[in-house]
């Protein structure tokens, strides 16, 4: 029997019903405000998305019904509830292949890749150099030759020392260190590139070398 192999996503997976109801535009958006600007309540993500209240409420409570958020321990009392996103897994290759449930998952994945896009647009067109951050960004590509099995189990060593590391800082922050903290945010993509004479691969395009380009 073939060894079981570490499983990549900690979060519970979602399934058809829920991710039909993520994938609603409104809720989208809302869930990415509360993952990048922490937790807020259905007016303040009134305001910021141009939508009512009442409006930003009941799409809040439909998010919650199906887990994607909650409420915020830390704003326990007050007249206006808070909410905070949690977080959660999706087999996107099934669901695209699901004539049922492929248009929500189409839809889930051009909004994570505008988001993304948009969120390093911002980042990377920014002039000024920021004080104490100069030294602690990055942005960079690394391409490599690996087999499923090694990178599977380069996926699972960088999860773990992200975890450890943000667990860590999590540690310090409730420990009373918030001193330059601020909210950061971390991408992971590891995948296979098409192979060249995979149908519908387009050609390359003729690109010069790079001095100490980080593929190998």
């Amino acid at each position: 029997m073939a060894d079981r192999k570490t499983p990549l996503f900690s979060e519970p997976a979602i399934g058809p019903e829920a991710l039909k109801v993520f994938a609603h535009p409104l809720r989208t958006a809302m869930y990415n405000l509360l993952g990048e600007q922490g937790p807020s309540t259905a007016t303040q993500l009134g305001r910021q998305l141009g939508e009512s209240s009442g409006q930003t409420s009941y799409h809040l409570r439909q998010l919650e019904k199906h887990g994607f958020v909650e409420d915020d321990p830390d704003h326990a009392s007050g007249r206006e509830r808070w909410w905070r996103a949690v977080g959660f897994s999706i087999d996107g290759r099934q669901m695209l292949r699901d004539p049922m449930t492929a248009p929500a998952a189409r839809a889930l994945l051009q909004s994570v890749i505008a988001d993304r896009a948009e969120v390093l647009s911002r980042a990377m067109s920014r002039t000024e150099d920021e004080p104490g951050w100069e030294e602690s960004e990055i942005n960079d590509r690394i391409t490599s030759d690996l087999t499923p099995d090694e990178t599977h189990d380069l996926i699972v060593e960088l999860q773990r020392v992200l975890a450890e590391r943000i667990e860590a800082a999590k540690s310090r922050k409730e420990a009373g260190e918030t001193a330059g903290r601020r909210t950061v945010r971390i991408y992971l993509d590891v995948l296979p590139l098409p192979l060249p004479d995979a149908p519908g691969t387009p050609d390359a395009p003729d690109v010069p070398d790079v001095p100490g380009a980080p593929d190998a």
